[in-house]
């Protein structure tokens, strides 16, 4: 599911990205992939010359219509150009295989590529841009391959999808295979991305990474997947969560280590962070369910502001005990456990042990249903 680590643009089509705020830095562990494109203000066909050349098809926009080509990892503008006689084209080049984006009229909806260095032909209608004809990238095709691969299974990629135990499992064995097979594609690692969606064991999604080639391993996509990797050794499920005290909100500190005997989630959130407040109606409902049964919350913001923080608590019914040092993401727990992007959550046994991390939606209720029956 940091770092700053960039919210790739291809996380869109990826609920689990959507569904996070991270933190902001200057630099970077991954390379960053930047093309030097120039805008096109003349549309012609053209050959790459050790780069790409992207020549589109477009029907339903009226000529003048500005076309913008974006990094798929920052989101922002690498070149423009104009729509003429329902055509345009784009140059550039990548180091690597990536995600780019392309945006008419600068609003939604948007036509994804996923960019080598070849001469690619796109063809689309305005009202059916999803449906957009995508050719001359081998790892294009490959992104149309995994699609069309996970295409049976996308309902347990969903937000608070229903749990299907035979489709999750027919989704893992389609998303290693898919793995297994193309260990030298560029795009193999959004496979181990969408495979760590459905099952958040560090051993197996480490195994199938060491099944990639070293150019895929250190794309900007690799890098992040062993990112997450080391991520989740660090605080791993059947380790003791260190303790930490901080102060609640009326300046008394409090200790995880007062929480010992009991079941509790420590729920990483803040006032400002859009996905939490999502996310706050389905801790509140399975807060009410079990705190008859040895469970609690303790919510620890990443907030900078006092009032803001309290409000929110009101607001949104957090009735549980919460703590902050208000240092937002410098704040001194979210540092202990290298938190870096939000909503994050460990849920903890009695003997401080995790037992699970960033439950969310219906598969929190799940945990505690099997832990509390």
């Amino acid at each position: 599911m940091l770092i700053m680590k960039r919210i790739f643009l291809f996380a869109l089509l990826i609920p689990v990205f959507a569904m996070a705020q991270t933190k902001k830095k200057t630099t970077t562990t991954t390379k960053k992939t930047t093309t030097n494109t120039t805008a096109t203000k003349k549309v012609v066909a053209a050959t790459p010359v050790d780069g790409f050349v992207i020549n589109g098809t477009v029907k339903g926009y009226p000529d003048g219509t500005a076309v913008s080509l974006l990094n798929g990892q920052t989101g922002a503008p690498e070149s423009e150009t104009t729509i003429s006689k329902n055509t345009f084209a784009f140059k550039g080049k990548v180091t690597t295989p990536d995600f780019k984006i392309i945006l008419f009229n600068k609003v939604p909806p948007y036509i994804t590529l996923f960019m080598d260095n070849s001469a690619v032909k796109v063809s689309a209608v305005k009202d059916s841009l999803e449906a957009a004809v995508i050719s001359g990238s081998a790892s294009h095709n490959d992104y149309a391959e995994l699609n069309a691969t996970l295409a049976p299974f996308q309902k347990v990629f969903a937000e608070n999808a229903i749990y299907d135990s035979v489709a999750i499992a027919g989704a893992l064995a389609a998303t290693s295979g898919f793995i297994k097979v193309h260990p030298e594609s560029f795009i193999t690692p959004l496979a181990i991305i969408r495979y760590n969606q459905l099952v958040d064991e560090t051993a197996k999604t480490e195994a199938l990474f060491s099944l990639l080639s070293p150019a895929v391993k250190i794309s900007p996509m690799g890098s992040y997947v062993a990112q997450q990797i080391a991520e989740s050794k660090r605080n791993a499920v059947g380790t003791v969560l260190a303790d930490f005290t901080q102060a609640d909100t009326t300046g008394t500190p409090v200790s995880l280590a007062s929480y010992r005997g009991k079941y509790v989630l420590i729920d990483f959130w803040a006032s400002w962070c859009r996905p939490c407040r999502q996310e706050n109606p389905n801790v509140v409902a399975n807060y009410n369910r079990f705190k008859d049964k040895n469970f609690t919350v303790l919510g620890v913001s990443l907030d900078k502001t006092k009032p803001a923080w309290v409000e929110a608590i009101k607001m949104d019914g957090l009735v549980w005990g919460h703590v902050s040092d208000l240092q937002g993401w410098q704040n001194a727990v979210s540092q202990q456990y290298g938190i870096n992007s939000i909503p994050q959550n460990f849920l903890i046994g009695p003997d401080g042990r995790i037992i699970a991390k960033n439950l969310r939606g219906a598969d929190l209720e799940r945990k505690l249903e099997a832990l509390l029956k």
